[in-house]
């Protein structure tokens, strides 16, 4: 539940929100995310949390990164790492659930309602202090993938739980196709 009069802030963590609409089939459209969210409430703030890789050539999220930032999202992002695990494959490592925590907790005496767009339950002990701070939180993600992109205990703690496919309509646009020569570049582990 929203209240017009209420201040708001979006917290995006990136990765997590791709997940999610990716297992639902659809990619968020963040224009229209971020309006539906100024419709709801008076919006101050709507952070989005990514991990960059900076050594490659070209990196598939730049684009996104920028035009995010270019239209009125507040962009949070760190160099990924790379390292190589026991089997001999190459792995990403880019968690900012640090700096997603601390922003919120600093924006927490500013706010009366915050919207944490993740399903990631090491963000329960945040929406704990946050509500005894006397901020509302509500978590949009969904159970309706196989498996459920949220964890239960995060659901349990939230105010409000948010089905991310019920937003498909209003935030939500077909996933883009990329030609066979083009998904293969930008998803190769190589």
């Amino acid at each position: 539940m929203f209240y017009k009069d209420e201040r708001l802030a979006l917290f995006i963590d990136g990765s997590n929100l791709y997940a999610a609409a990716k297992a639902l089939g659809f990619d968020i459209d963040y224009k229209l995310l971020r309006q539906e969210f100024m419709r709801r409430g008076k919006l101050l703030r709507a952070f989005y949390y990514t991990a960059l890789l900076e050594n490659d050539e070209y990196s598939p999220i730049r684009p996104l990164v920028d035009w995010l930032h270019y239209n009125g999202f507040t962009m949070v992002t760190k160099p990924a790492k790379e390292y190589t695990d026991s089997m001999g494959r190459r792995k990403v490592k880019g968690n900012m659930d640090i700096e997603l925590t601390v922003d919120a907790m600093e924006l927490a005496p500013r706010v009366d309602h915050i919207v944490l767009f993740s399903g990631d339950g090491d963000f329960r002990p945040l929406i704990a202090s946050l509500q005894r701070q006397g901020v509302r939180v509500s978590v949009v993600s969904t159970i309706r993938s196989q498996p459920p992109m949220i964890s239960d205990e995060l659901r349990r703690q939230a105010d409000n739980f948010i089905e991310l496919e019920e937003l498909k309509d209003v935030i939500g646009r077909p996933p883009r196709e990329f030609p066979s020569e083009q998904r293969t570049a930008v998803t190769s582990p190589s």
